[in-house]
């Protein structure tokens, strides 16, 4: 280890150094001297790939971010870079910063959806995903021991405005809508009120609002229902059309339809494919294995091109990139807009779009929606097993399903469809997870693929039981 100032230069965690970003638990295998070092490798890597070495940065609002960012302003800084510190708001707004500030790089401070105890970094070089091998290559630099310590400097700027601004643009609703919005206690709090006061034709009310590392009301990730029940509230007391919720960095949507019903991702980006077949011929959207065989279906008979993409929002968007595609998403929450946007994911301006097309309709929300066909789900179950065992475990089931009559696709992790539906078996890149989901057009269909779920578990020494 090398000391510098007040920090130390040293390894990274094995298991901090993840697909999409690096993430760990805060006092454990995430800390300053972590941060500071982010900051001297990935400040090294953009030097030598570019010239002007601007790099902005922002944090959510998690207790332990400003700190990191401090440490990690710092080590940018002395990696010769030229920081500007956009402050606490949601990844998006760093995201956006890249492009108004015309950065060659950005990094923002973030924990994402997990548990408060979390911390971590995602990062963009040159308008494309820092991820994969890219992060490995963090640990490798300091293998070869090559960093130079240049010093820099750090500027603050504050691009609030201008971030709202541009989520508004173009954004007119042609009917009132009334709109319950739950920021959970995250970074999008930050924004949500000025951005609502200021979407003519709409009437507002806000719940969760205030940024809160301790995340005090639920925890801040919609894909899981327990976390929509506040929303959901919301909705019915006040008869509202919509109810919005962003996960704790603001960059993963979840909806609520004016019925109370959860809508997920899956279903609501059938409304953004019907806005966007109207405006390209036949338009390539890409959407991640979790998603229903029902969006692919219906998405091909409104003149769209749905391409099945393993998980994550990092190739997702390089996939985009490849194949000009105006919208794509995943299950998760993240959706990316390509249309008269950036291409990343942000959720503040996924609901707006969604707000704008629903204004267009005389239909209420769940009048829309039921015009698709109905299938038993569980929702994106997520568990906990051992960090070694899990790609192994997938490894293990798809090898016992190969010679199965079913269609196995296994793009990532195995997806299986029978004559009873689909289900998705898959191993998490981001934290020491299995995640499972199984879909059918009857309820004793469902039954039975969970069966065989739980089944494939217990052959590799896993016990869950779903619930329904």
């Amino acid at each position: 280890m090398v000391q510098v100032n007040n920090y130390k230069i040293e390894n990274f965690d094995k298991e901090v150094l993840r697909e999409y970003d690096i993430r760990g638990i805060v006092g454990d295998n995430i800390n300053e001297n972590t941060a500071y070092t982010i900051g001297r490798t990935f400040g090294f890597i953009v030097k030598k790939k570019l010239t002007s070495n601007i790099i902005a940065t922002g944090y959510d609002g998690r207790l332990t971010s400003p700190v990191l960012h401090k440490a990690l302003c710092e080590g940018l800084r002395d990696s010769g870079a030229k920081v500007i510190n956009i402050g606490m708001g949601p990844t998006p707004m760093t995201y956006f910063a890249h492009y108004h500030l015309n950065a060659d790089a950005v990094i923002m401070v973030t924990g994402s959806h997990n548990p408060s105890e979390y911390n971590g970094f995602k990062m963009v070089l040159n308008k494309h995903s820092f991820f994969a091998k890219d992060i490995q290559s963090l640990q490798k630099l300091l293998d070869e021991n090559k960093l130079e310590l240049t010093m820099g400097e750090i500027h603050n700027q504050d691009i609030t405005k201008e971030y709202i601004e541009r989520n508004l643009l173009n954004i007119n609703l042609n009917r009132e809508l009334k709109i319950a919005w739950d920021p959970g206690n995250g970074a999008m709090g930050k924004v949500t009120r000025e951005i609502a006061e200021k979407l003519f034709n709409s009437k507002n009310i806000i719940i969760n609002e205030i940024v809160d590392g301790n995340f005090p009301n639920h925890h801040p990730d919609p894909t899981v229902p327990k976390n929509m029940v506040q929303l959901i509230d919301a909705v019915k007391k006040n008869n509202c059309d919509i109810g919005l919720a962003f996960d704790g960095d603001g960059d993963r949507l979840g909806v609520i339809d004016n019925l109370g019903n959860i809508v997920w991702a899956d279903q609501y980006m059938l409304l953004l494919c019907s806005e966007i077949t109207a405006l390209y011929d036949n338009p390539k959207i890409i959407m991640d294995v979790k998603c229903s065989k029902v969006f692919f279906d219906e998405a091909k008979k409104i003149n769209c091109d749905p391409i099945m993409s393993r998980t994550g929002h990092s190739p997702i968007k390089e996939k985009m990139k490849e194949l000009s595609s105006p919208l794509s998403g995943e299950m998760s929450g993240h959706v990316c807009y390509g249309d008269d946007f950036y291409g990343y994911d942000d959720a503040m301006y996924v609901g707006l779009r969604l707000l704008r097309i629903l204004a267009n309709q005389h239909k209420s929300l769940s009048e829309l929606m039921e015009v698709y066909p109905k299938t038993f789900s569980t929702p994106e179950t997520r568990f906990d097993v051992d960090e070694s065992r899990k790609f192994t475990i997938i490894d293990e089931v798809k090898e016992r399903l190969k010679n199965s009559d079913e269609r196995i696709i296994d793009i990532d992790g195995v997806r299986v469809e029978n004559d009873e539906g689909w289900f998705l078996m898959r191993a998490s890149n981001t934290q020491n997870q299995l995640t499972c989901r199984a879909e059918s057009t009857s309820e004793n269909g469902l039954l039975k693929l969970i069966e065989i779920i739980e089944h494939q578990l217990s052959l590799s020494g896993v016990s869950y039981k779903f619930t329904i």
